[in-house]
């Protein structure tokens, strides 16, 4: 299930930045609800396992993560459900709860969000990632590394 649970995924766009702060979270939401209102199929990935704001920008932070035969299955936003989102935010008990994780379980993690989340058909998957230049930022390239990717965002500021 490994290669089948992205293959109907057409583009995958990670959203970067060398330092935090600078609006990546932001970014990623309001590409995905100009993506959507453009008539595409789309999902966020959040990877950001310190600070995962997307489900409270896109209220539902209150949503719960359930499993099906291929894996799990994302949470849908808005009415039309038109947009699929995974966060480490649903995993957690509550919302604001800190991850205080080493990398090598921060790094099974984004490995298991890459390889067992049921996306179904998705015209753009974009990938919400931490700040900086981290273990995470390599463990999530190499775990898309087989899949075709659309390419990268880098957030930056003029400071």
């Amino acid at each position: 299930t490994e290669r089948a649970n992205l293959a109907g995924v057409q583009h995958i766009l990670l959203v970067l930045s060398g330092k935090g702060g600078v609006g990546k979270s932001t970014l990623s939401t309001e590409l995905a609800l100009a993506l959507r209102n453009a008539g595409k199929r789309v999902g966020i990935l959040d990877v950001d396992l310190c600070g995962p704001s997307i489900p409270r920008m896109l209220r539902v932070q209150d949503s719960a993560v359930h499993q099906c035969d291929s894996g799990w299955v994302p949470v849908f936003v808005g009415q039309d459900k038109a947009i699929a989102l995974m966060s480490i935010g649903f995993l957690l008990e509550r919302p604001d709860d800190a991850v205080v994780w080493r990398g090598p379980k921060k790094n099974a993690l984004i490995k298991q969000f890459v390889t067992d989340v049921a996306w179904g058909d998705l015209d753009f998957l974009i990938v919400d990632t931490p700040p900086g230049t981290s273990d995470e930022h390599i463990s999530t390239v190499e775990a898309l590394r087989p899949y075709q990717l659309l390419g990268a965002v880098l957030v930056t500021t003029p400071q």
